[in-house]
């Protein structure tokens, strides 16, 4: 049981793990704020649409049940906002991880034939496009 508890802690304390939990602890507080955005701004402005007597919602058949298509409306902009917002940080924060790194260039695979400029492999002493005897690459 000792050694299941101090594999559970090294686990846990991981970084990865750390910075998950507070990734989800910020993802849920700006979750509410923008449900608090769209409830208090965009529900009313969608529910005033048709009138007062619709107010977000129609009923089905006079039976007393009701389409709440204000509130369907205002969960998927709240969606559009939250992805819109997840992507700007994604891609702001590959930026970030991109600036120290230095792309490296590769050696070329192929060059070109000085006699009918096709394309042909770096290493290769005959052109197999028009069959001339190329020199070789050198190094």
């Amino acid at each position: 049981m000792k050694r299941f508890l101090e594999e559970f802690k090294e686990f846990a304390l991981k970084g990865n793990v750390m910075s998950l939990a507070i990734g989800v602890i910020i993802g849920g507080a700006f979750q509410s704020l923008v449900t608090a955005f769209t409830d208090c701004f965009i529900t009313p402005i969608i529910n005033s649409i048709g009138g007062a007597e619709i107010g977000g919602h129609f009923q089905i058949f006079h039976t007393g049940q009701y389409i709440e298509y204000g509130a369907f409306i205002s969960a998927v902009i709240n969606f559009i906002i939250m992805a819109f917002v997840i992507f700007v940080i994604m891609k702001g924060i590959n930026a970030i991880m991109d600036l120290g790194k230095k792309k490296e260039k590769t050696a070329p695979l192929t060059r070109k034939c000085p006699y009918c400029m096709g394309e042909i492999d770096i290493k290769a002493t005959k052109c197999m496009h028009c069959t001339s005897d190329v020199p070789p690459v050198q190094e």
